[in-house]
């Protein structure tokens, strides 16, 4: 499982490992959509963060019962729900995806579909999610991987790594 802050690279990152380890890929967020039937941003803006947040907590408990192995992409604040923490751990290794607030709003630069990001300076807001979200990160998480400057080739190299240290 692959968590972190938007930008830090979890959908990108997990797709190669997903194919470096031969298992499927699923985004918790693609998820989410899928079974709401309508985009991201109309679930947000119907729902809001609480409602999108509900919707989630299933998702991840549908991947975590999954009996094939697979290589999750959890969005960006799935970590803030204790139950979807705990469900996470159990399933497997979680792995941190870490990047710097600026290298995370300069990834994130041209992408309009953050609603959390909308309308205001993407680094402060970044600073403000990462202050946020770092201790669930770290009660989640079995490994941190900084990603800042590398490529999601070389990323998911060392996720490959990390993973199968953690499983022998």
């Amino acid at each position: 499982m692959l968590v972190g802050l938007m930008g830090a690279g979890k959908t990108t990152v997990g797709q190669r490992c997903a194919e470096l380890l031969d298992r499927p890929f699923v985004d918790t967020d693609e998820l989410v959509v899928a079974s709401a039937g309508v985009p991201f941003d109309d679930i947000w803006a119907a729902e809001g963060e609480q409602g999108f947040r509900l919707r989630e907590r299933v998702a991840v408990a549908d991947v975590a019962a999954s009996p094939t192995p697979l290589v999750i992409s959890c969005g960006g604040g799935t970590v803030l729900d204790a139950e979807n923490r705990r469900a996470l751990r159990a399933k497997g290794v979680v792995v941190w995806l870490v990047a710097s607030s600026s290298e995370l709003a300069s990834r994130l630069v041209h992408d309009d579909s953050r609603p959390l990001l909308a309308g205001g300076d993407k680094t402060a807001t970044l600073e403000r999610l990462a202050a946020l979200r770092e201790p669930a990160y770290e009660a989640v998480a079995h490994v941190r991987v900084d990603t800042d400057g590398c490529r999601p080739d070389d990323i998911a190299a060392t996720v490959q790594e990390e993973f199968r240290a953690w499983n022998g």
